[in-house]
């Protein structure tokens, strides 16, 4: 049965080497991603570093340790921290209602999902200036009870939510649609209640996506820059967050800015081996799930009729 199996993945093998290019055209655009990944990638990313350390080790320690630096960190990860629960939520939520049901209003609804990749971040901060400044249309009433949103940390929760929602949403949503619902409709059917269904049937089943997105939607949290600049009031040591902190600090220290978005830097790699981790262990999970469903199509299959010429090389 495993060898049958080998032979057919070898035979998928053999089909997909049918369609590759030659060894030169392979090379040429080996070479061009290369090039391109190493000017425009590669090569900033080295700027980054060289420029945090340009003055030296000490000098990197005391812009990273300046207490409005710190406070900044701190900011950028607090934000980060309640934005991306509330989109995991909100993402699950909204792929499961999308994708398991048909109900009167599905279009605008994926509509106003992707919202916030066709508005720019400057007017989606700027939408909450209008609602919550103190000339907008809720200020009066918020100044009144004293309920601070603009210029203070809920805005920037509010502000990056916005912007970073999309992520997880959109990675499940296509695949619970490729899934289907004959799982969950099965569950349902032996007895199996909504909860139980969803924590074990679809969420294992979507596992690998969800990280996926929670990943994409923290590393944009956190370094959003336009809509939070625009509600957060720049206030040094209260509403910078780390990105925002990088400009102020390029105007009076370069190296310090640097230093800063070397922090930034390092979060983005940390995020970037996430995600490759991620994808490699989908793809032995998904190659190890081949391999199983073809060693159970051999088993199924009915056993081939014996022929003369068999019982011949047979008795031989």
């Amino acid at each position: 049965m495993a060898s049958a199996a080998k032979s057919r993945l070898n035979r998928i093998s053999r089909s997909q080497r049918g369609t590759e290019e030659s060894p030169w055209v392979r090379a040429v655009l080996i070479g061009i991603a290369l090039l391109f990944s190493g000017l425009f990638l590669l090569l900033p990313l080295a700027n980054v570093f060289a420029q945090a350390f340009s003055k030296g080790y000490a000098h990197y320690i005391k812009a990273l340790v300046n207490p409005d630096t710190q406070s900044a960190i701190v900011l950028t990860l607090t934000v980060a921290i309640i934005a991306v629960p509330l989109n995991l939520v909100f993402g699950v939520v909204a792929a499961w209602l999308i994708a398991k049901f048909d109900f009167t209003g599905k279009a605008l609804l994926l509509t106003l999902i992707d919202l916030p990749f066709s508005v720019s971040p400057v007017v989606s901060g700027l939408i909450y200036v209008v609602l919550f400044g103190l000339q907008g249309y809720l200020g009066e009433w918020l100044l009144d009870h004293d309920i601070k949103i603009i210029f203070a940390v809920p805005g920037i929760v509010l502000a990056t939510v916005f912007v970073t929602f999309p992520f997880v949403a959109r990675e499940l949503i296509p695949l619970m649609q490729a899934q289907g619902s004959d799982q969950e409709e099965a569950a349902l059917t032996l007895g199996a209640s909504g909860w139980q269904t969803f924590w074990k049937v679809t969420m294992p089943s979507i596992k690998w996506g969800l990280i996926y997105g929670v990943i994409l939607c923290n590393a944009r949290a956190m370094g959003e820059f336009g809509a939070v600049s625009v509600v957060s009031g720049h206030i040094t040591g209260m509403t910078d967050t780390l990105s925002l902190r990088v400009e102020k600090l390029y105007v009076e220290d370069v190296a310090a800015a640097f230093a800063s978005a070397s922090v930034l830097a390092v979060l983005a790699l940390i995020t970037l081996g996430l995600k490759t981790w991620l994808e490699h262990r989908q793809a032995a999970d998904l190659a190890r799930a081949q391999a199983v469903s073809l060693e159970a199509e051999d088993t199924d299959a009915p056993p081939r009729a014996s022929t003369p010429s068999d019982s011949t090389a047979a008795a031989a």
